[in-house]
């Protein structure tokens, strides 16, 4: 059972690493890239408010 659970924490470590790491590269790029964040982030808005409707015209 120690061996498990030292490999669970050791999981759990390089999974919040990771996290951060990506995190951190993803805020910088959201600072760097503003106008062009905005225009994809409502493009994808669009899109996803589209297929709601596409599925509630289903029912």
């Amino acid at each position: 059972m120690p061996k498990a659970l030292n490999n669970f924490m050791k999981g759990a470590g390089m999974g919040a690493v990771i996290g951060m790491a990506i995190g951190a590269a993803g805020s910088m790029y959201m600072q760097a890239n503003k106008k062009g964040l905005k225009k994809s982030v409502g493009k994808a808005l669009k899109n996803v408010s589209n297929i709601v409707d596409d599925v509630s015209a289903l029912f």
